[in-house]
């Protein structure tokens, strides 16, 4: 399946309602994107509304992959830092592929996809990003380039009783 990535697309109600759609249809397929299922669309969206302002603000840049069809099946977000000691690096969050189209290759191509949205932008020298552990997201992330940098053990409490490590992952650009 050809997905086509676009860096900055246009945010229209379509748009922003097959983010919402994604990002519900992830977590309640068990993705580590900030919720723990079931949820509903209307969960999603004041943390989506988060992110569209601050890319209205310039903080967030989106990155968007779409089907033939024009459906929205996967989407990252880099984050600027603020730190004057860190604007060389960005930070990607909320990385989502449509669960039924994991392990067809649409995760790595957005992951590459990716790299080549944080060069484009001036002065930025590596992505980092935090995964959940416990699903073997690092092996992922490393597979596509990414060097475990940290760990912190239990640091992320899925239910009670089920903590998860959180693992941040660099990739040098350069």
């Amino acid at each position: 399946m050809a997905i086509t990535f676009t860096f900055d697309p246009v945010v229209d109600p379509a748009l922003r309602d097959g983010i919402a759609e994604l990002w519900t249809d992830v977590s309640n397929a068990g993705g580590a994107v900030g919720f723990v299922p079931p949820v509903t669309v209307d969960d999603i969206r004041p943390e989506l509304v988060k992110h569209l302002v601050a890319m209205a603000e310039g903080r967030h840049r989106l990155l968007v992959g779409r089907d033939g069809g024009g459906r929205v099946v996967a989407c990252a977000v880099l984050a600027f830092n603020t730190h004057r000691l860190q604007t060389h690096w960005v930070w990607a969050y909320t990385v989502m592929v449509s669960p039924e189209l994991q392990g067809r290759g649409v995760g790595r191509a957005l992951m590459d996809a990716l790299a080549e949205a944080a060069r484009s932008l001036d002065g930025i020298e590596a992505i980092r990003l935090g995964c959940r552990g416990g699903l073997g997201l690092e092996h992922f992330y490393a597979s596509c380039g990414y060097k475990e940098v940290g760990r912190v053990p239990d640091a992320i409490r899925v239910a009670p009783g089920d903590d998860r490590d959180d693992i941040t992952m660099l990739l040098p650009l350069h």
